[in-house]
């Protein structure tokens, strides 16, 4: 449900010194939805973003099945990746957890207006704060024409993305990586021991309380782990 403009106040306020890339993926945000939606098309567009702004290599930052992302382009094309931070990411779903997930997103969610699409996220939110809340919907909705407010998404995209999920991951190695893992989130012991498998010793785990979306439930400790785990440049 979510775009790029998520990740604005952890660029300016952990990644201040940065250069800092948050493109919408394909069928979300202001991004084509056009499909198709699958792994490597996906990839496809993140390298033809890096090309396009002039980024050989990068540190990748991903939430979400965007952790799941940086994790394949790392191992698709190593030289393109430094270091990795994973967002409660979606390492490798398993078929029923994917599939109950696709159920639920094929049922487009509406809202009459913007308190009630604030109540719902911090129902599930509980410890986010609602300004917080409030600042990242501010550019997330759009009104339809029955007058509803609807998350700028194409509902058959994550799908899609579900099924993707469910596929058994490429992982790189030797990259160094954080792992930041939500005490109610996605990640699970299975998942994690499938990237100590892969990375070994260069993987860093960062326990945080609360719901999968770990920027807005747990930003402080997310945004300090990703902050020294990403060197500043110069440092």
């Amino acid at each position: 449900m979510g775009d790029g403009g998520r990740f604005r106040r952890l660029a300016a306020e952990a990644l201040g010194r940065r250069r800092v890339l948050a493109p919408d993926l394909r069928g979300h945000g202001r991004s084509g939805w056009e499909p198709p939606w699958d792994l490597g098309t996906h990839l496809d567009d993140l390298r033809q973003t890096l090309d396009a702004e002039g980024v050989g290599r990068a540190d990748l930052v991903g939430f979400s099945f965007g952790g799941r992302l940086a994790l394949e382009l790392a191992a698709a094309d190593p030289d393109r990746a430094d270091r990795l931070a994973l967002l409660d990411p979606a390492v490798h779903l398993a078929p029923d957890v994917a599939a109950a997930s696709a159920d639920g997103a094929r049922h487009e969610l509406s809202f009459p207006d913007e308190d009630a699409a604030i109540r719902a996220r911090l129902a599930v939110l509980r410890h986010a704060p609602p300004a917080l809340i409030e600042a990242d919907l501010r550019g997330t909705l759009v009104t339809g024409e029955d007058g509803r407010l609807r998350y700028r998404m194409a509902p058959a995209a994550v799908v899609a993305a579900y099924g993707e999920m469910a596929r058994a991951p490429g992982l790189p190695a030797q990259k160094p990586t954080l792992l930041v893992r939500a005490s109610d989130g996605i990640v699970d012991d299975r998942q994690e021991a499938l990237l100590r498998d892969a990375l070994g010793d260069a993987l860093r785990v960062t326990r945080v309380s609360g719901a999968h979306a770990v920027m807005w439930d747990a930003y402080a400790a997310t945004a300090a782990a990703v902050a020294a785990h990403l060197r500043q440049p110069g440092d």
